[in-house]
This record gives C-alpha cells, sequence and structure tokens, in this order.
C-alpha cells in the first residue's frame, strides 16, 4: 500500500514483466478492490463481525459475495493438487525484509531491489489472491491483465499484476488478523491496532497468522526458490516477531522528513478508503489517526532495531536514495554483504531516466498549527534523523 513514497515504476521494467507503459496520471483503482480476494468463509466471518456497510457499495459487495465463492473453489481445488508439495516445501533462503513507515520510500526500494534476479517477491496477483495463485495465477492474470489500472490509486506509481506488492494484503486475506482491516472499520482503532505489533493477540490468533504467513512464503518459493524480498510497512513494528520466524533475516529501513510523510499518509488514507471501503468513509479521525500510527511506528522501531544482529540491518534515507540511487543501492548490497552488485548495476542504471521524469503528488505545505503538532509528537525523530523542524519563528 503504498505518492510520493515514490518513484518508479518505470516504463522499461514495466514492459520487461509484461505490463503496459504506465500513465503520470492518477487513475481509479479499478474493478478490483482489496476485499475480492477473500474466500466464501473469511467473507462471511468479517460479514459477522458488523463492520459498517452502505448501499452506495451495493455493487462493490455484491461482487465481492461472488467472487468469494468462486475463491473458495479455486482455493480447495488448489489444495488438493498442491496441498502436499506446499507442505513439503522448505524456506532455505532467509528473506529480507524492508522496513519503514508507509510513504517513507518503501515502494521505490522494493522496486529497485526486485531488479536484481537473485530475488524474488510476492506480486499484485498473489497478494490478491493468496490461495489459489499456484493454480490461477498464469491465466487469470493474463485475461484479467487489461482490468488493471496501470498506475496505483494513490500515485503515479506503475500498477500490474505482475509488479512487486505488500505480502501484508495476502496476509488480511488468508487471517483477518492485520492493521489494513482498517478499511472496513476505519474509525474503530480497536479492530486494527492490536494487529500492528500482533504482541498482545490471542494466542489462536498469533499461531493463524503465523502459519498463513508461512503458508504464502512457501507458495513463492515453489513459483521461485530464491531469497523473498518483502516489503509491507506494517512489519516494521514486528521486528521480534520476524527474528523468531527467521533469526538470519535481513533488514533494510528506510526513514524520510516525517513532514513528507505525514502529508502523504493523510492523503493515502483517504485514497484507500474510498477504494476499498464497504461504506461512506469517515474522515473525521484521519489526520489523528495517521500521526498516531507514526509515532507508534517509528517509536517501535527504534525500540526494537537492537534485536537484529550485527550486519543484518542497513538504514538508509529516502532523499538520498532518490538523489542516488546507484550510489544507495551499492551502500545497502555493501552493508548486507549481498553478491551479484556487478549484475545489478547496470539495470539500476537503466532504470535512471524514468527515475528522474517521475513525477510525484504535490501537496500543499502543512499549515503553522499542524506542523507545530507533527512536530511536537514527533520531535524524537526529528532529531534523531536529523530533519529540519521548519517552525521559524512559529516556534515561538
Amino acid at each position: 500500500m503504498s505518492a510520493t513514497e515514490t518513484i518508479t515504476e518505470t516504463v522499461k521494467r514495466g514492459a520487461a514483466r509484461g505490463e503496459a507503459p504506465a500513465k503520470t496520471s492518477q487513475t481509479p483503482q479499478g474493478l478490483f478492490c482489496m476485499w475480492h480476494g477473500l474466500s466464501f468463509g473469511r467473507w462471511m466471518q468479517l460479514l459477522g463481525q458488523h463492520p459498517p456497510l452502505s448501499w452506495r457499495k451495493a455493487l462493490r459487495i455484491g461482487s465481492i459475495t461472488g467472487l468469494s465463492a468462486l475463491n473458495s473453489s479455486s482455493n480447495l481445488l488448489e489444495q488438493l493438487l498442491y496441498g502436499r508439495k506446499i507442505a513439503r516445501t522448505r524456506i532455505e533462503h532467509p528473506p529480507v525484509f524492508i522496513l519503514g513507515h508507509w510513504r517513507s520510500g518503501t515502494t521505490l526500494l522494493h522496486n529497485l531491489m526486485t531488479l536484481d534476479p537473485q530475488f524474488t517477491y510476492p506480486n499484485l496477483y498473489q497478494t490478491l489472491f493468496p490461495q489459489n495463485f499456484l493454480l490461477t495465477e498464469t491465466v487469470v492474470s493474463t485475461l484479467t491483465g487489461p482490468l488493471i489500472p496501470k498506475t496505483r490509486p494513490m500515485d503515479n506509481v506503475a500498477a500490474g499484476w505482475k509488479l512487486p506488492q505488500e505480502d501484508e494484503v495476502a496476509l488480511l486475506l488468508m487471517t483477518l488478523l492485520s492493521p489494513y482491516l482498517l478499511l472496513a472499520y476505519n474509525t474503530d482503532r480497536a479492530k486494527t491496532d492490536p494487529y500492528l505489533e500482533l504482541s498482545e493477540i490471542p494466542p489462536h490468533e498469533l499461531d493463524l497468522w503465523k502459519r498463513m504467513f508461512l503458508y504464502f512464503l512457501k507458495k513463492l518459493t515453489i513459483k521461485a526458490d530464491k531469497p523473498i524480498v518483502l516489503k509491507s510497512p506494517s512489519h516494521t513494528f514486528r521486528v521480534p516477531l520476524l527474528l523468531e520466524l527467521f533469526p538470519d533475516a535481513k533488514f533494510v529501513y528506510i526513514r524520510r522528513d516525517p513532514y513528507a510523510v505525514y502529508k502523504s499518509s493523510v492523503h493515502l488514507r483517504r485514497t484507500l478508503f474510498h477504494e476499498n471501503a464497504l461504506a461512506v468513509p469517515d474522515e473525521s479521525h484521519i489526520e489523528q489517526d495517521a500521526l498516531d500510527w507514526m509515532e507508534h511506528c517509528l517509536r517501535r522501531y527504534e525500540s526494537t532495531k537492537h534485536l537484529i544482529p550485527p550486519g543484518n540491518l542497513h538504514e538508509l534515507r529516502f532523499e538520498d536514495l532518490e538523489a542516488d540511487p546507484v550510489g544507495e543501492m551499492h551502500r545497502l548490497y555493501d552493508g548486507l554483504s549481498f553478491s551479484g552488485w556487478e549484475g545489478v548495476e547496470p539495470a539500476i542504471r537503466a532504470q535512471l531516466p524514468e527515475l528522474q521524469s517521475y513525477k510525484k503528488n504535490k501537496f500543499s505545505s502543512l499549515p503553522p498549527d499542524v506542523r507545530q503538532r507533527v512536530y511536537q509528537r514527533l520531535r524524537f525523530a526529528f532529531e534523531e534523523y536529523d530533519y529540519p523542524d521548519q517552525l521559524g519563528e512559529e516556534a515561538a
């Protein structure tokens, strides 16, 4: 999920993966919303929890219901055909986790890292249909590719079935244990916040989350037995849990000017609510909720990053990556002892013209009172990450 987070899927790279060139204008999300990947059972479970519904979303709700029944049939057939193979599969390569708050540049970093053929990644189709993609991806993605907008609804980054996507989407659909439940309960924090850290949820829920996470990664391993590069900002809250599952995992953390992250996060929430909500969204809490999650995310990461073994964490700034993609990626490869830089460097250099021409969303400057509120809440991050407060005389 992830405007300004920026830059990047390029025309050249999209073409190489079978996607049409990206446009630079915003487009709606198209026919599919996040909930279209649910099984019938999970859809009934969600409806049984009484999320807000609206007749204005009747077409979306009806189409989710119909497709969920088809998903369940496909899920069952895939399990019959591939269940034993999935169970026997072992994840031999420790994953690489890209961490950072939403809109911090995680998508740019994900796209650049997955230019390297030594890595694999979950794509949009696999995250939206996580329980049947081994069976259906080749045929269905080909037939429905023209229905997918060429850019994401929140920014100008290219979209398409084959392009990298967040694994958190798959976890939401397989378990309903995800902070992305906010798309159904956008004002009920009690429904979403426990699934950020996952540290205080009931044991049976945590067990389900772990099993489904590993199940999804096993399926990605069947598709390509390589280290998996995973980018979900929600994982930034979960360093202890991720290390429990993968003690040798590598981590990359990207940070960005908190003012830019805040502005873009508010825009992201508004866009995703309208494109995925089951009722007319209530936007009255968006700014406060965005600020709360930012503070929680940054504090949680800073308090848990020491758990990552030396040599397995690399940190960088979005602004530096945007200014010098080749240099920053080279430092990342050195920092995490990745091999193959000579092979991937030409691919990154080939992206430079497109990265430089990428049109980011434009946002007006924050009003002085908002700027002060953001700074007061996130002063520790401004100081830790060495970003200017931009308050000037207004600080008084």
